[in-house]
């Protein structure tokens, strides 16, 4: 197989990754869209992006152009020579992966599958996924022999939602295939969308475990600010002062405390921590940074009852705001939400909750948290700035108190110091 102007390409799975990438391709090949979800069609083919994952001129120009089609019925997308896999793989109530939109985009894409066609995934996976379930199933379903008739390649995503700069062109694209040829086929297909370059790893596995830690990392180390945050917090000193100080050293690494929701840093290292037990290693570093992060919304509510408590306000009945759900600042990405622990830890100690925010979609958060977003501010005995919205450096926070004594507790270290009562 070589790649030419009537190369097709199909992309399963049109969220936060699959929407932009499906658009980007559509500038190269004839692109089909599918997504099993029949509204979310609806919409996109009304130019209507609820993610806010494309601009809307570059989604309004693939579907005018009709390089882009959408589609929601799996037979629609038959005869593609590529299909490119990007549905999500989040973890389980009991913090296993949970490979059902996985196995179910497989089964799908398996009663269509024709010999010398190739499946990509840029699904988050443990390693080794890809070829031990995904591949299999597939040749299961469509009657198909891996690697003589039909198969596959892992390109991990790198999607970074509400960030305009990096991009799916403008970040480099790992590779991989499952033979030499189709590792080069794979990467040839990605080097005519991604102009940051792309690097072909030497087998699936390797992709798949690059994926793994590159969140993995950025878990652990903030979990490490995130636990001296706490231990500062019991010294009564500022985290934000210390980590100023020590960043005039050239090699220390400017993590900052937070919440560590999302559906990549805070789901990926329980699929590493899930196959390292498969393989008899109790990971230890992977899960006590897993661990300390997953419960700073209890550290976060209780510290705002001490701060309640200090300037002689009742706990009970407080009246708190929440500035921000979603997962980070300047997207609508609601999917893992540490600042729901923050809500619930909150209205279990008798506080009486509201929450803002004008990029989250307020019946998602409704449907998926059981949570009303207010668009009603008020004045409040409490504000926490949980999300770094732009639109939360503007609001008149003097306003927002209801009285001189009411606490701001600044999550993020987005506001002047002097305006606030405490800092994570």
């Amino acid at each position: 197989m070589v790649l030419n102007p009537k190369t097709r390409i199909c992309v399963v799975g049109l969220g936060y990754v699959g929407l932009p990438l499906a658009v980007a391709f559509s500038r190269q090949f004839q692109t089909l869209g599918f997504d099993i979800d029949a509204d979310r069609i609806q919409e996109l083919s009304q130019q209507i992006d609820k993610t806010e994952s494309v601009k809307p001129e570059g989604l309004s120009s693939a579907l005018s152009s009709q390089q882009l089609l959408l589609c929601s019925h799996i037979n629609q997308v038959a005869d593609c020579d590529f299909y490119i896999i990007t549905v999500p793989t989040p973890v389980t109530a009991e913090k296993q992966p949970d490979l059902g939109p996985l196995t179910t985009a497989c089964t799908l894409v398996g009663q269509i599958l024709k010999p010398k066609q190739v499946v990509v995934f840029e699904s988050t996976v443990y390693p080794g996924c890809t070829e031990e379930v995904c591949a299999p199933l597939l040749a299961k379903i469509a009657n198909l022999e891996y690697n003589r008739d039909f198969y596959c390649g892992y390109s991990p995503e790198r999607i970074n939602p509400g960030d305009t700069t990096h991009t799916v062109e403008t970040i480099v694209k790992v590779t991989s295939g499952s033979t030499p040829e189709i590792a080069t086929l794979v990467d040839q297909l990605y080097a005519t969308i991604v102009t940051a370059g792309t690097h072909k790893a030497p087998s699936i596995k390797v992709a798949e475990a690059s994926k793994a830690i590159e969140n993995a990392q950025r878990d652990v180390n903030i979990s490490f600010v995130n636990e001296l945050a706490v231990i500062f917090d019991k010294m009564d000193i500022d985290t934000y002062d210390v980590l100023e100080a020590a960043s005039t050293k050239w090699n220390f690494l400017p993590f900052k405390p937070g919440l560590v929701g999302g559906h990549c840093i805070g789901v990926d290292p329980y699929y590493l921590a899930y196959q390292a037990k498969k393989l008899g290693h109790e990971p230890q570093v992977i899960l006590s940074g897993r661990h300390v992060n997953d419960n700073m919304g209890q550290f976060v509510a209780s510290k705002m009852a001490k701060l309640l408590h200090a300037a002689e306000k009742p706990i009970q009945g407080a009246n708190l705001l929440l500035l921000g759900i979603t997962f980070k600042e300047n997207c609508t990405d609601v999917r893992n939400s540490k600042v729901v622990d923050v809500y619930q830890e909150l209205c279990a100690l008798g506080m009486i909750v509201s929450v803002y925010d004008p990029h989250a979609n307020a019946q998602l958060v409704e449907n998926l948290y059981e949570i009303k977003l207010t668009t009603d501010l008020q004045s409040y005995d409490g504000i926490i700035v949980s999300v770094g919205h732009h639109e939360f450096f503007q609001l008149d926070y003097t306003a927002l108190k209801k009285e001189d004594s009411s606490i701001i507790f600044d999550l993020k270290g987005i506001l002047p110091r002097e305006n606030v009562n405490a800092r994570l």
